[in-house]
């Protein structure tokens, strides 16, 4: 018996089983075999699984990613139209300033040249046609002529001229028939249906307060006993503005400058026997202004007025401001000599 038999039995590598005995199914090498496929195959299938759960985070890291880049895309987008717009508004507004830059210049400076130019037009044909010995009025402004009895006047022709000498001693305007934009345009304008110089009743002008020759600019600063003049071919009006004068006089001294300004207005606002009052401010249609009787629509005018009316306040036409103002007495208007209200004035 040699090394490789014991007792009936082979050891040697090739005789692992008793002879004549086959591998029966499920034996241990078999099933060792199959566990290994198995752990095989779910390795793999784990590689795979961790394949996909890679792949999808790798996926999901894509597509935050992608929803990162659309928002900061679509946050680009925003901002550009938001920088747009503000750069559009912006231009907008500096070409409104612009625009309302110009316009200010225009309606305070541009119009004045041109009205002054048209002023100057005005005034140099009515004193030629004086010259000439012809009169606009044709004497129809005689004192205590009835109301309603009026010359036909072409609009905006010049048959007066007009002295405040409270605005300084230079002041004169010609004052045209009138009271369109084009008739103002060319100095203060004569409300059509208004009485005309020296004649009982209102004589009303209308005067632009800022631009366009702004001839009644310092209106406002007009108080009561004021003189203002107007002449015509025949005769020189001297008209003083009405108010409480004894009420101003002593308002002037009042050294606190807001309760002095608030005397004087009262004192200007303070109607005279015949509910007149030297100065108001009324709305834009307040019409009974200009009234022979100055709102008083059915009384009887037994005196010669002067109606001065203008924009307020100042830069604004939503209020009108009015002052009345009462003939005191009228020279004739010969040769060169003035009225001593004026500068100069001897007569």
């Amino acid at each position: 018996m040699t090394g490789k038999h014991r007792g009936g039995w082979d050891f040697s590598a090739a005789a692992e089983t008793p002879v004549g005995a086959s591998r029966a199914p499920g034996g241990r090498g078999e099933h060792s075999a199959v566990i290994d496929r198995r752990r095989g195959d779910r390795r793999v299938a784990d590689r795979r699984t961790g394949d996909r759960r890679r792949g999808d985070r790798h996926a999901g890291d894509r597509r935050v990613a992608d929803r990162r880049i659309r928002h900061r895309r679509v946050g680009d987008r925003i901002d550009a139209g938001l920088r747009t717009l503000a750069r559009g508004v912006g231009e907008l507004l500096v070409t409104c300033g612009a625009v309302l830059l110009l316009f200010v210049v225009y309606e305070v400076w541009v119009s004045n040249l041109f009205a002054d130019h048209k002023q100057a037009q005005v005034h140099q044909r009515l004193a030629t046609a004086w010259q000439r010995g012809q009169d606009p009025l044709k004497g129809q402004d005689r004192l205590n002529l009835p109301v309603g009895k009026q010359v036909v006047l072409p609009a905006g022709q010049g048959f007066a001229n007009l002295y405040i000498p409270a605005f300084g001693k230079d002041f004169a305007r010609t004052i045209v028939q009138g009271t369109s934009d084009s008739d103002l345009e060319a100095g203060p304008g004569h409300y059509v249906t208004s009485q005309l110089p020296g004649q009982l009743g209102n004589f009303a002008v209308a005067g632009h307060r800022v631009g366009k020759g702004e001839p009644f600019l310092n209106l406002d600063k007009l108080r009561p006993g004021d003189m203002i003049v107007v002449q015509t071919a025949r005769n020189w009006y001297v008209y003083s503005v009405l108010g409480n004068r004894a009420a101003y006089q002593a308002a002037i001294r009042i050294s606190d400058r807001g309760k002095r300004d608030a005397a004087v207005s009262a004192a200007l606002a303070k109607p005279d026997s015949q509910g007149v009052r030297g100065r108001e401010i009324v709305a834009p249609n307040a019409v009974a202004v200009i009234d022979p009787v100055p709102n008083h629509p059915q009384a009887t005018a037994t005196r010669a007025l002067l109606t001065l009316t203008t924009c307020h306040p100042k830069y604004s036409a939503d209020q009108r401001l009015i002052v009345h103002a009462q003939l005191v007495r009228a020279v004739p208007h010969t040769g060169a000599s003035l009225p001593r209200e004026l500068a100069g004035g001897t007569i």
